[in-house]
């Protein structure tokens, strides 16, 4: 790689790397310079697919100039940072030469805005067919939309890839118009609401499509987070919401301070009531509201309601329906599944939960199997509780990683 490109790759790599949208892992890494096998800086990240398979992406920004200046972002145009730009047949000769060297399986293409909003997706609409037409890619590719792009361009650019996004980044107007200036919510979701009429076309494929939005700049409660999340679910303008916690990365009077810790777990929790929304069949209104705006920390969103609705519980194993057993704290959706399919053979108990690979841990409390409930405690909201804490409390508290989140999201494991 020419020594122009490789400082090009490091600046715009680095500049990619805050922007979640496409699964990459937030675990610690243990990179150390001169060691093989990492790539910390090399602009790869790593995608699931929804069997759980990982991918490997390269991840990269086609510029880091931008006319806006959003005050929570790195590449903002009054930050003095090191600037690049790629032109689309470097950009795209770099991504083909890395997958035919097994490097990666895709793109994941984003960038700042050079110019206008027209000519950075005229640009990275270059990239693409360069890489589809051009070079016969047929691998994976994920592209960022430029809210307020000609509506041509976005057609285009959605015809070529495998999923879109366009980031929200802040939950509110209000957040928006102090922070990001430049950006409106209709118009980073005007781009998503013509990606979906697309995709909703017969003869065109389907596609998928998310946001990201930014947790912890702005005084948002998750409430706020989870309601706008499942008006968008429910309007089938996205197929995924990411969360990224708020790294400070500028000085500003509106941000919260520098050395402030990014909310890790609260990032982590709104995965969790994130992936009850789309797959468990809870409403919003049950995860937060006016008494409980803000997740618990303590524990997780699907035992925090069950705790609250004690009143639909013990429930027994063998009677229960389908939509009843994916309330239970601690069965995900693979052990419904395969609890229904015993179930038609035999009455379970406890130890044929153990054998089923059924994690007991939290569900104990919750079930009945034969008539016959758990006799560690009795079924007090107060003990049970106590009881899901306390083994945390013996541990040392640390932030989860991304890779908790990708394991409950693989397994269903609520």
């Amino acid at each position: 790689m020419r020594k122009d490109i490789f400082e090009k790759m490091e600046i715009l790599a680095d500049s990619a790397k805050y922007d979640v949208s496409c699964s990459s892992s937030g675990s610690d890494n243990n990179y150390k310079t001169g060691e093989i096998g990492a790539t910390h800086k090399s602009g790869i990240c790593h995608t699931f697919t929804p069997d759980g398979r990982c991918v490997s992406l390269l991840k990269v920004l086609l510029t880091n100039y931008c006319i806006y200046d959003c005050a929570y972002c790195i590449n903002r145009k009054s930050n003095e940072i090191k600037r690049a730009a790629f032109s689309p047949r470097e950009l795209a000769d770099i991504t083909i030469n890395f997958y035919k060297r097994n490097y990666i399986e895709g793109l994941f293409l984003s960038s700042g805005i050079i110019d206008s909003e027209d000519h950075t997706s005229t640009l990275i609409l270059r990239t693409l067919k360069i890489l589809r037409q051009e070079y016969r890619f047929n691998g994976y590719i994920h592209v960022k939309l430029i809210p307020g792009s000609d509506e041509k361009l976005i057609e285009q650019i959605v015809s070529l890839a495998n999923r879109v996004s366009s980031n929200i980044e802040l939950p509110s107007d209000k957040s928006l118009k102090l922070l990001a200036p430049n950006k409106t919510k209709q118009s980073v979701l005007q781009p998503l609401k013509l990606a979906r009429d697309i995709s909703m076309q017969k003869s065109s494929k389907p596609i998928g499509m998310s946001t990201q939005l930014i947790v912890g700049a702005t005084p948002e409660s998750d409430k706020d987070i989870l309601k706008l999340s499942s008006v968008l679910y429910d309007k089938a303008l996205l197929k995924r919401v990411y969360y990224s916690a708020y790294i400070p990365v500028n000085d500003d009077k509106n941000l919260p301070t520098i050395i402030t810790k990014p909310p890790l777990l609260r990032e982590h929790r709104l995965y969790q009531a994130d992936w009850l929304l789309r797959f468990y069949d809870f409403s919003w209104e049950e995860i937060v509201n006016e008494q409980n705006p803000n997740l618990d920390e303590e524990l997780d969103p699907k035992t925090f309601w069950a705790l609250n609705n004690l009143q639909y519980f013990p429930m027994e194993i063998n009677k229960v329906s389908k939509d009843e057993l994916l309330r239970i704290p601690g069965v995900g959706v693979r052990g419904v599944f395969k609890i229904l399919k015993a179930r038609r053979y035999k009455s379970l108990d406890f130890e044929d939960l153990i054998k089923l690979k059924i994690s007991l841990k939290r569900a104990k409390y919750f079930i009945t199997c034969k008539g016959r409930y758990q006799k560690e405690l009795p079924f007090e909201s107060d003990r049970i509780k106590t009881a899901l804490i306390a083994p945390t409390k013996k541990i040392e508290v640390k932030q989860p990683s991304l890779f908790d989140i990708t394991y409950s999201a693989i397994t269903g494991e609520l």
